[in-house]
């Protein structure tokens, strides 16, 4: 008997909040519900962290589906990461996203000062795909169904 029942969200923890939450939005994520603070028992015992405190940010793609959790610690203070992380550094190195123009959306995002990780590739006449290096390192992975 399986234990996984569906896949419900992907969490990135970020030091700008705002800036993180803008960048997906942008992107076409919706904000689900409202941005919430969260601490106490249950987060200190999940996370294994005593006196944590964070604030959290859940997005959506249209049409529902899997979410993105941002999550910003106010307590203790964030750790940081490698910005430059490339995709044989071991770890969650991007999230990806179907997007209908792929070239338009790459050319938004330059023109907002994220630049490619590398160029835009073509798989088998099916996909035209690009990793985009979003705020805080943050690698987005795009793919356009050409077929």
């Amino acid at each position: 008997m399986p234990h996984v029942r569906r896949f419900d969200h992907v969490g990135i923890t970020v030091a700008d909040l705002d800036t993180v939450t803008a960048f997906f939005v942008g992107l076409g994520l919706e904000v689900a519900g409202t941005r919430m603070v969260v601490d106490g028992k249950f987060l200190d015992t999940v996370i294994g962290i005593p006196d944590s405190r964070t604030e959290i940010v859940m997005l959506r793609p249209p049409g529902g589906g899997t979410t993105l959790e941002l999550s910003s610690f106010v307590r203790p203070d964030h750790e940081p990461g490698s910005p430059s992380a490339m995709a044989n550094e071991l770890g969650l190195r991007n999230v990806a996203f179907e997007v209908g123009d792929l070239r338009t959306t790459v050319d938004q995002l330059a023109a907002d000062g994220y630049s490619l990780v590398g160029g835009i590739g073509e798989y088998e006449h099916i996909w035209r795909m690009a990793y985009v290096r979003g705020p805080e390192g943050i690698v987005v992975s795009m793919a356009e169904r050409i077929d």
